[in-house]
């Protein structure tokens, strides 16, 4: 069997190899080009060297800079709490309680929900909370935040469970009985046995849910639309509407598109570099 599939395996990579190129390689080698052109559409792009990146950074003083912080303040935050939400529910389903694989769809279907639908279904329902203080979501920047982290929060926490759950039923039941013999504490055994036999979960949950709060989009164009006045702007809607909302900005809508793929992808290698370098060799 070893022996067909080293002959023919050029016939089942050559399918994924094709739509990778196609759907990822070839779309960002054509826009890192447009990053260094003036363009309405490929066809006309004119080449104008390091101009886009200059108009770009130029921009950072205002609405650009302000999405930046704002993204990454929003990403820390939102790992964090997704993580530990995540986490808890895991430590609880676990337990085998009557019930408990219910529980678990019920916590994970709001992942299956659209980004738009729910954002917009959160706006009515946070702004219908909100009026009776007489305040909505885009009355000030820091409620469409909030607004999102509980969006985000409510949408993930059941996905990164899943992980969670899988790496909770992977630990040895032997380490947690040791640790039960031992006289450790319901803390000490969460804290150094099961935590340190999951790192490979954390590490996984950690770049989904940091990643997904460089790159959120839909939920912040339902929810705020960036209003008020663009400071509820994440990143990814700032590069939207630059591109699509000023006339003449296309060329530094996508050099900002590169810069920030560049942000994720280092802070995601960062990430997982530190988070793997705790993972228990077994």
């Amino acid at each position: 069997m070893q022996r067909y599939i080293k002959s023919y395996w050029p016939v089942f990579v050559l399918p994924t190899m094709l739509a990778f190129a196609i759907g990822f390689l070839i779309p960002f080698v054509m826009g890192l080009y447009l990053s260094f052109c003036d363009f309405t559409t490929i066809s006309n792009a004119t080449f104008v060297g390091f101009a886009n990146y200059v108009k770009a950074f130029a921009d950072a003083t205002s609405d650009f800079g302000h999405a930046l912080w704002f993204t990454a303040l929003f990403a820390a935050i939102s790992t964090v709490l997704i993580n530990l939400f995540g986490l808890a529910i895991a430590l609880l389903l676990v337990r085998g309680f009557r019930g408990t694989n219910l529980f678990r769809t019920v916590f994970f279907m709001p992942n299956l929900i659209g980004g738009i639908v729910l954002g917009w279904l959160w706006q009515v329902i946070l702004n219908g909370v909100l009026a009776n203080y007489g305040v909505t979501l885009v009355t000030n920047e820091w409620y469409g935040f909030w607004g999102l982290m509980i969006v985000m929060l409510w949408q993930q926490a059941g996905y990164m469970m899943i992980i969670y759950i899988s790496g909770l039923q992977s630990i040895p039941e032997e380490l947690t009985e040791a640790a039960a013999i031992d006289g450790a504490t319901g803390w000490q055994t969460l804290t150094r046995v099961k935590l340190p036999m999951i790192m490979p979960s954390i590490t996984i949950c950690t770049f989904l849910t940091l990643t997904n709060g460089f790159k959120l989009f839909d939920q912040n164009l339902a929810l705020t639309n960036g209003m008020p006045s663009n400071r509820s702007q994440l990143l990814a809607l700032n590069i939207y509407h630059t591109f699509y909302g000023r006339t003449g900005w296309a060329g530094a809508g996508q050099a900002k598109a590169v810069v920030f793929c560049l942000i994720v992808v280092g802070i995601a290698l960062l990430q997982l570099r530190l988070t793997r370098s705790k993972e228990v060799q077994q």
